[in-house]
């Protein structure tokens, strides 16, 4: 996540720096380095920023799960833990999903794919 995107999902939330510090559990000083570019979001800071983002109402209608938007074969779909915790417009925010026919490496790896698929995008 870049500096600006953090700033803009800030914004999005209505949540001030100090505010946004509180939610993600944080300092206000990390939030404003974030924001300034003096440090990269970490990982865990960008999950959580990205699960509220999710949570705002206009993001939870509409969306369809990742199995239906990215024609998921069937024995993929079995083994996903996306599927098994009918979490499919979530799969962004699991570990260990099927999308690419197995797991990533790391989260890093994981949101590159995720920022080019429809379901992180319908929230974004």
């Amino acid at each position: 996540m870049t500096s600006k995107e953090f700033a803009d999902y800030r914004k999005k939330l209505g949540k001030t720096q100090r505010q946004m510090a509180q939610l993600i559990g944080t300092s206000i000083k990390a939030v404003h380095s974030y924001e300034q570019g003096w440090r990269s979001v970490p990982a865990h800071a960008e999950r959580q920023v990205l699960f509220l983002l999710s949570r705002l109402p206009e993001n939870r209608k509409l969306r369809k799960n990742c199995w239906t938007l990215t024609k998921c074969p069937a024995e993929r779909r079995k083994n996903c833990p996306a599927s098994e915790f009918k979490t499919g417009t979530m799969c962004w925010f699991i570990n260990g999903t099927l999308c690419s026919g197995k797991p990533h490496k790391n989260w890093k790896s994981k949101m590159e794919m995720c920022r080019n698929c429809d379901v992180l995008k319908q929230i974004l």
